[in-house]
């Protein structure tokens, strides 16, 4: 027989067929007398039962007052006890089973279940409980998965299943089918496993009281509050970078005038769901955490942090977006208000892209080529075509709302991008990126706000046109080391006072160590070359020989669920891909705090 899972309101486990039809003698043909005889035998047998479930479920419902309740844990769960987990867990898997009984097939002859054969030990076992009692199911595809072991609390179901189909057929006069030698066994049986019913029972009408209990106090019957807050302490040392191309201030002196300073980022989110399979996302934030790529700090956009919000007074709206299901659940449409970003839309393929559990730079983040760029309003399509493939259209716009000429939904800057997936194995992944970007007047930042002024502004601030190119992959060779990466080239053309071009390339390696010393701590390790100008039409404009390089690590300590610390650094090498410039390390302690 199949040795898959079955379920065990439908009586499926041979061992309790044998256990129950042991002591169960022939059928025989009773009198009208002793059909009273054995009325009253059952109906004393269900009033002990249900005074044994009764005294069990008062004694459980005092002894679950007494026990603490943590509010994070599913809203108020009892903790079970040590000694109670794996009863606990079997009850869990009990009622998981349960709510799939209804797919389950009644069978009116042992035959109709393909995987039992007569010269199974339990045969003679399952055709009499189908003849005699019909409390037999199968599965929908004719199978009975009879193979398992079986629970106290599977077997206590069981046996409260048949004792509900014999006072059936009691109370319509069949008593015949039902022995004196049966109910002494469901008796014996039942007194056996009043504990086992009664916590089942105890247990339910405890969620059910919880859940109207929820349901009279809650925020929303559609909507759910979780947040986040960052405290963020850094410093920077070394000399800023002194001297930039073309595109970026230069200053007198180098020395290092950041202090040790404290920021902090606080995010609420909203999360609505009309239908339980789509999502309106709605964020309100509030951050103070400094770039430090000021002229009078380091003058340079390779130190800006992961969490690179820059300063907001006050809570302000974040994001605005809705997620629904298309295509059968292949496809995920997103339309976003305000903030959808390129992040959002596509895919960063490495594990320790995040910013707020993963690095502490905004370059070590992901391909800055194709996932930073215009970006806030329009839509997006995510369509899954099979476990290899998946597609990722969209098309953003910064600023939408703007109705004068040259801003608007599709006559301002936009991001319009596609991300082709494909996953050979669970272990190996690879990505394409591409996407074509436009750029407004005094609004450009072609290698998104890192790497070199130039690489960012190779126009300066006129309109500017790009075409970006990516390529992403991560591999994991083992359950606690991945090896990652990127390369990112950017073909930009200026549109307006002139008709220059130049091409921007980035590129990274990355190594993650997931669950290093526990489960939940991260180790990571960036090695790459932030944006850099490799060519240009106006020769005076064209990047020295120097390269930059960004060395980063970090260490995630979690703590709990709750909270995570990680201290980590990164370092540039020739700031600004000058080797005038001297060396930069910043320094950040992040705290984070997930609710």
């Amino acid at each position: 027989m199949s040795k898959q899972v079955c379920n065990p309101l439908a009586l499926t486990q041979s061992v309790l067929m044998v256990s129950l039809l042991g002591t169960f003698p022939a059928i025989a043909m009773e009198q009208n007398s002793d059909r009273e005889i054995i009325s009253e035998a059952s109906n004393e047998t269900i009033k002990k039962l249900d005074f044994a479930t009764n005294y069990q479920l008062s004694n459980l419902d005092e002894s679950l007052a007494q026990v603490p309740v943590n509010p994070h844990n599913g809203f108020g769960e009892v903790q079970p006890e040590l000694g109670e987990v794996n009863s606990q867990t079997q009850l869990n898997e009990y009622f998981q089973e349960g709510r799939n009984s209804r797919k389950k097939q009644q069978v009116t002859s042992v035959s109709q279940l393909s995987d039992v054969q007569p010269t199974d030990w339990a045969f003679q076992a399952l055709q009499s409980l189908v003849e005699r009692y019909g409390c037999i199911s199968g599965y929908p595809d004719g199978t009975y998965k009879g193979n398992r072991a079986l629970t106290r609390y599977e077997f206590a179901a069981g046996v409260n299943a048949c004792l509900e189909r014999i006072n059936e057929l009691i109370n319509a006069s069949t008593a015949d089918l039902v022995t004196r030698e049966d109910l002494a066994t469901l008796q014996r049986l039942m007194e056996e496993f009043a504990a086992e019913l009664a916590a089942l029972r105890g247990r339910v009408t405890v969620l059910e009281a919880r859940a109207a209990e929820l349901e009279a106090n809650q925020f929303s019957t559609t909507t759910k509050l979780g947040g986040e807050v960052i405290f963020w302490i850094s410093d920077t040392f070394g000399d800023r970078a002194q001297y930039t191309i073309a595109g970026g201030p230069n200053v007198e002196d180098s020395d290092d005038p950041t202090q040790t300073f404290f920021g902090y980022r606080v995010r609420l989110d909203f999360l609505t769901s009309f239908t339980g399979q789509d999502t309106l996302l709605t964020r309100v934030q509030a951050s103070d955490v400094t770039l430090l790529s000021d002229p009078e700090l380091t003058n340079t956009f390779m130190t800006i942090p992961s969490v690179d919000d820059g300063v907001t007074d006050s809570f302000v709206l974040d994001d605005l977006f809705y997620i629904f299901p298309v295509f059968n659940g292949k496809g995920e449409v997103y339309l976003g208000a305000n903030s959808l970003d390129l992040d959002d839309v596509q895919d960063p393929l490495s594990p320790i892209s995040d910013e707020t559990t993963g690095v502490i730079s905004a370059f070590a983040r992901y391909n800055p080529a194709t996932f930073r760029g215009p970006q806030g309003t329009g839509a997006a399509l995510k369509y899954t075509f099979n476990d290899q493939f998946q597609l990722n259209l969209s098309y953003l716009a910064n600023d939408a709302a703007n109705p004068e000429e040259g801003f608007g939904l599709f006559n301002g800057a936009f991001s319009a991008s596609a991300q082709l997936i494909y996953q050979p194995t669970d272990n190996l992944v690879f990505a394409v990126d591409y996407n074509r970007r436009y750029f407004n007047p005094d609004d450009v930042f072609v290698a998104g706000s890192t790497g070199s002024f130039i690489a960012n502004k190779p126009f300066g601030d006129n309109a500017t046109t790009s075409d970006n190119l990516g390529f992403q992959f991560n591999w994991r060779v083992f359950n606690n080391f991945e090896f990652g990466g990127w390369f990112g080239s950017t073909w930009a053309d200026q549109k307006q006072g002139g008709d220059d071009n130049a091409t921007v390339i980035n590129w990274a390696t990355t190594l993650a160590f997931p669950d290093l010393l526990k489960e939940g701590d991260m180790l990571g390790i960036v090695v790459g070359m932030p944006p850099k100008m490799i060519y240009h039409t106006i020769d005076d404009l064209e990047e020295d020989d120097d390269t930059s390089i960004h060395i980063e690590s970090f260490y995630r300590f979690q703590i709990n669920e709750y909270i995570g610390i990680t201290p980590g650094f990164y370092i540039i090498t020739d700031p600004e891909h000058d080797s005038r410039n001297d060396t930069i390390f910043v320094g950040v302690f992040r705290t984070l705090f997930q609710f």
